[in-house]
C-alpha cells in the first residue's frame, strides 16, 4: 500500500535528492492588517507575535540567525531552506522585497526559500522578483484560512477568496510553489464549511497545504471572544475526523505540510487538547489506517462516477441503471 498522504519531506526529497530543513528566520516584516493599512488589530485569531521567533527585534540579522540555527541540519547533511516565517514578507514596496531576496541569496549554502505572506501582498512586480531570485526552489506560504468570504470578514482577514485564487494562479504560472494555510473550527463555521474550503483549494494550482485547528491564543481578539462565551473551540475528535476527510479531497500531488496547529510555549488559552501535537498526529494516522482512506481517494471516486456517467450516455457501452 502506498503512503496514505504525500508529505512535505517527500516533496522536498524529490527536489533535492536528500532531506531538507526549513530554517525559521525573522526579517522584521510587518502586516497591513496590523499597521493600520487595513486595520490595527490583525486577524481575529492572531496575536502581536505573528507566529515568529522575534529574533529581529532582539537585534539578530538574517546572517546571525542563519549561523545560529543551521548547525544541526548541516551536520546531518540536509538541504537548507530559509523560511521567512513572521508576518507578511512581501508587504511593502518592491524595493524592500528585492533587498530582502538579495540578502537571502548571500546566506551560506542556502538551497531554497520558503516565504510567508498574504495574497493581497502579491502583485506582478513582486511575483517577478520572487521568480527571478537566485535561490533555487521558492515556496510561497499564503494564508487563505477559509474560502467563505463571510468568514473572512468575520475574522477580519482583509481579503477575499478570489484574491487568494488570483495570487495562487499568478504565482504558479511564474514557476513558484504555493502552500495554502487553512483553518478548521473558525468562528461561525461548520465542518462542511472547512471541507468546502478544501474543495476550493483542489481547483487551484497549489503545491502544498497546511491544516490548522483554530487556536485561542493569548493577546488575540479570539481570546476576548472566548472569554465572553462567544466562541467554542472545535472538539478534538471532530478535528481529527475533519482532517481525514479533507485529505481524501486533495489531489495526490499536493504536499500535506501540516496536519495540526503548533502553539508557541505559553500562548495557548484553548482548547487544551491542542497542546498534544504528537497525539493528534497519531490519531489522524490511526484513523486513516482504520478507515482505509488515503489522499485523493475522494477525487478518484468522483472521476470513476463521471466515467460511468459518460458511458451511459448515447453511444456508451454501459446500460442505464445502478452501477
Amino acid at each position: 500500500m502506498p503512503p496514505r498522504l504525500h508529505t512535505l519531506s517527500q516533496a522536498l526529497r524529490a527536489v533535492f535528492g536528500r532531506r531538507a530543513k526549513k530554517i525559521p528566520l525573522d526579517a522584521g516584516s510587518s502586516c497591513p492588517n496590523r499597521d493600520g493599512t487595513l486595520s490595527l488589530g490583525g486577524c481575529l485569531f492572531c496575536n502581536a507575535a505573528g507566529s515568529g521567533t522575534g529574533l529581529h527585534l532582539k537585534g539578530f540579522g538574517l546572517l546571525a540567525q542563519w549561523a545560529a540555527l543551521t548547525g544541526p541540519a548541516r551536520r546531518r547533511g540536509e538541504a537548507l531552506l530559509g523560511y521567512l516565517q513572521s508576518f507578511s514578507n512581501t508587504y511593502g514596496p518592491p524595493e524592500r522585497l528585492a533587498a530582502l531576496l538579495a540578502e537571502m541569496a548571500t546566506l551560506p549554502d542556502i538551497a531554497g526559500l520558503c516565504l510567508g505572506t498574504r495574497p493581497d501582498c502579491l502583485d506582478d512586480a513582486k511575483i517577478s522578483l520572487l521568480a527571478a531570485a537566485p535561490l533555487g526552489h521558492v515556496r510561497l506560504e499564503m494564508g487563505l484560512q477559509s474560502a467563505n468570504d463571510a468568514t473572512l470578514a468575520r475574522i477580519n482577514r482583509g481579503h477575499t477568496a478570489a484574491t487568494f485564487a488570483r495570487a495562487s494562479r499568478d504565482a504558479a504560472a511564474a514557476g513558484l510553489f504555493v502552500t495554502a494555510h487553512v483553518m478548521a473550527g473558525l468562528p461561525g463555521e461548520t465542518v462542511a464549511d472547512f471541507l468546502a474550503t478544501v474543495d476550493f483549494l483542489a481547483t487551484l494550482p497549489i503545491a502544498g497545504v497546511k491544516f490548522h485547528n483554530t487556536l485561542v491564543v493569548a493577546g488575540s481578539g479570539l481570546a476576548g471572544l472566548y472569554a465572553a462565551g462567544g466562541y467554542v473551540p472545535m472538539a478534538r475528535e471532530d478535528y481529527v475526523a475533519a482532517v481525514c476527510q479533507a485529505i481524501t479531497r486533495l489531489p495526490a500531488h499536493v504536499a500535506i505540510e501540516r496536519q495540526n496547529a503548533d502553539p508557541a510555549p505559553g500562548e495557548l488559552v484553548a482548547p487544551a487538547w491542542a497542546a498534544d501535537k504528537q497525539g493528534i498526529l497519531r490519531e489522524i494516522a490511526a484513523r486513516l489506517e482504520r478507515e482505509d482512506i488515503w489522499q485523493g481517494m475522494g477525487m478518484e471516486r468522483e472521476r470513476e462516477e463521471e466515467d460511468k456517467e459518460c458511458l451511459r450516455r448515447p453511444g456508451g457501452i454501459i446500460p442505464p441503471g445502478p452501477p
